[in-house]
C-alpha cells in the first residue's frame, strides 16, 4: 500500500466496527486562462542532483586531482562514509561518487603561482654575502705570501707551504663534520646544544690542524700563519652555522683592504702581519661573542637527546677527500717533478695559488646553485604531468646549473692565473682536469644535500686515494686528475640523474 489510509469507527451500524476511508479527491478548479506547460522537473516536483552542488563546492580540489582516488581520499578525510554517499547523493559508495566528480569537473593543472611558497627560495642578498665570505679569505694569501719565501724545500715546495696544505686539509675535514653535527642540533631546535658543540669543536679542530702543521714543520712564520688560518676556519664555521655571515664579512674587511693595497704598492712585512692579526682577532672575537650569547640566552632542554657520532664520519671523509683533490690539482705538477728528479724547484712557478683561489671563489656560486636547483626542481614538480616529464625537466635543470658553475670556475681560474705573480698559464688538459674536479665537487655537494653522504664520501675518497698513490709513484698528475676526477664525475652523474629524477626526493 503506497497511499495514506485512515482507519475510523463505523458510523452506520454495530455489526461493522471499522472501515477504510480514503482521503477525498481534490475538487477540479474552474477553467481559467491557459498556463504554460511546466518543465518535467517542475511537473514532477524533483530536486536538482545534489552532486552538482558538491562539485561546485569542491571545484578546486577536483580540478587539481590527477586521479579519482585523490578525491575519494579527501571525501573520506572529510568524514563521508559509504552510507552517507548513498543517503545524501544516491551513490553506492564514496569511490563511485569520486569517479563521477572526477568526470564532471574539468582538469586544471596550474603552474606555480605567486602565492606558492617555495621552501628552497634563496635570498639573493644573503647568497651575495656568503659568496663574499667564501671568496675574501683567499686574499689573505697575498698578505702572507712573504712568509713562505724560504730556501728549505720538501717535495719541491717550501716547507711552510707544505705545512699550510696539511693544516688546510685537516681543517676542511674536521670543520665539515663539525658543521654537519651543529646543523643536526639546529634542525631539532636545540640551539643551546649546537652552541656547545661549536664551542668545544671549533677550538679542538684548530688545535688539531695546528698540531698537524707543526709536525710537518717549516719556517716559524709559516707555522704561525697555518695556526692563524686554522683559528680563522674554526671561527668562520661558528659564524656561518649560526647564520652570522655579516659578522664574518666585517672581520674580513681589514684583510680585504690590505690585500688591495698590496696589489697596488709594496707594503712592509710587519704591516701585512698586523692586518692579518686584526682580521683574525675580529673573527675569533665575534665568534666567541655569538657563542656566549647563545649559551647564556638559551636554555637546555629538559629531555635529554644524544646524536650518534658515527653520522659525522662520512662528512669528515668527504671534507678530507675534497681537500686532497684540491691540493693535488694545485700541487700535483710540482710534487711530480720532485718525485721524478728529487730536485727543488722555484715555488713561484707552481699553480698552487690560482687553483685554490679559483675553487674558493666559486663556493659562493656553488651554494647559490644548490638552492636554485632545489627551487626549480620543486617548481617542476608542480608543473609536470607525468613522472617522465619531471625526470627530463630535472635533468635539464641539473645540466644547466652544472654548466654555469663550470664556466665560472674556468673564468676564475684564468683570472687568478693572470693575477698570481709567476704562475704558469693553464693548458687545455689542465683546464679540463680543473673542470672535472669542480664538477665532481658540485655534484657531490648536491647529493650530500639529499642525504647521500656515504656514496659521495666513498667516491671522492677513492678518487683522492688513487690520485695520491699515483702521484707518489711518478704518474703524470694531469693524467691522474683526468682519470680520477673524470671517473668520480661519471659515477656521481650516474647516481644523480636517476635518483634526483624521482618525485619523492623533492617533496
Amino acid at each position: 500500500m503506497s497511499g495514506p489510509l485512515r482507519l475510523v469507527p463505523d458510523e452506520g451500524g454495530s455489526e461493522r466496527t471499522m472501515q477504510l476511508r480514503t482521503l477525498p479527491l481534490k475538487r477540479r478548479r474552474p477553467a481559467g486562462p491557459a498556463q504554460p506547460e511546466p518543465e518535467p522537473e517542475e511537473q514532477l516536483d524533483l530536486s536538482a542532483d545534489p552532486l552538482d552542488e558538491l562539485a561546485e563546492r569542491l571545484h578546486d580540489i577536483c580540478a587539481d586531482a590527477v586521479h579519482p582516488y585523490e578525491i575519494a581520499a579527501f571525501l573520506e578525510s572529510d568524514g563521508l562514509s559509504d552510507e552517507q554517499a548513498a543517503l545524501l547523493y544516491g551513490r553506492p559508495d564514496s569511490f563511485t561518487l569520486a569517479e563521477e566528480l572526477f568526470e564532471k569537473v574539468e582538469r586544471r593543472y596550474p603552474g606555480p603561482s605567486s602565492e606558492f611558497a617555495n621552501p628552497w627560495r634563496a635570498d639573493p642578498w644573503r647568497c651575495v654575502v656568503r659568496g663574499l665570505v667564501f671568496a675574501l679569505p683567499g686574499l689573505g694569501y697575498l698578505l702572507g705570501a712573504n712568509l713562505f719565501a724560504a730556501t728549505r724545500m720538501r717535495f719541491g715546495l717550501p716547507s711552510g707551504m707544505l705545512a699550510l696544505s696539511v693544516a688546510t686539509l685537516v681543517s676542511w675535514g674536521f670543520n665539515q663534520a663539525l658543521a654537519h653535527r651543529s646543523y643536526r642540533w639546529l634542525g631539532r631546535l636545540r640551539r643551546w646544544e649546537a652552541a656547545i658543540c661549536l664551542a668545544v669543536g671549533a677550538p679542538l679542530g684548530a688545535l688539531v690542524a695546528s698540531a698537524a702543521a707543526y709536525v710537518v714543520g717549516g719556517p716559524l712564520g709559516a707555522l704561525w700563519f697555518a695556526a692563524g688560518q686554522s683559528l680563522y676556519l674554526g671561527a668562520a664555521t661558528v659564524l656561518l652555522v649560526l647564520g652570522r655571515e655579516k659578522f664574518l664579512l666585517l672581520a674580513l674587511a681589514p684583510a680585504s683592504v690590505g690585500a688591495g693595497v698590496v696589489l697596488a704598492t709594496d707594503v712592509p712585512p710587519v704591516v701585512r702581519t698586523v692586518v692579518l692579526l686584526v682580521s683574525l682577532v675580529l673573527a675569533v672575537g665575534l665568534a666567541a661573542r655569538e657563542l656566549l650569547f647563545c649559551i647564556r640566552g638559551g636554555e637546555k632542554e629538559s629531555v635529554a637527546m644524544r646524536l650518534p657520532i658515527r653520522q659525522e664520519i662520512p662528512h669528515l671523509l668527504f671534507g678530507l677527500a675534497c681537500g686532497a683533490l684540491t691540493l693535488i690539482a694545485g700541487l700535483g705538477e710540482t710534487i711530480h717533478q720532485a718525485v721524478q728528479t728529487g730536485a727543488a724547484h722555484d715555488a713561484k712557478a707552481t699553480p698552487t695559488g690560482p687553483a685554490m683561489i679559483a675553487l674558493t671563489l666559486s663556493l659562493g656560486l656553488a651554494e647559490w646553485l644548490l638552492f636554485r636547483y632545489r627551487a626549480m626542481a620543486v617548481a617542476a614538480l608542480r608543473t609536470s604531468h607525468t613522472s617522465g616529464q619531471f625526470t627530463r625537466r630535472t635533468g635539464g635543470i641539473l645540466l644547466g646549473c652544472l654548466f654555469i658553475y663550470l664556466t665560472t670556475v674556468a673564468a676564475l681560474d684564468a683570472a687568478a692565473t693572470v693575477l698570481w705573480p709567476g704562475a704558469p698559464a693553464l693548458g687545455v688538459p689542465q683546464l679540463g682536469a680543473m673542470l672535472l674536479l669542480g664538477g665532481s665537487l658540485w655534484l657531490a655537494l648536491l647529493l650530500n644535500a639529499f642525504g647521500f653522504s656515504w656514496s659521495t664520501a666513498l667516491i671522492c675518497l677513492a678518487a683522492a686515494g688513487a690520485e695520491s698513490t699515483g702521484l707518489l709513484t711518478g704518474v703524470d698528475p694531469i693524467v691522474l686528475q683526468l682519470t680520477g676526477c673524470g671517473a668520480a664525475a661519471l659515477l656521481l652523474t650516474a647516481i644523480a640523474g636517476p635518483v634526483l629524477g624521482r618525485t619523492t626526493q623533492h617533496r
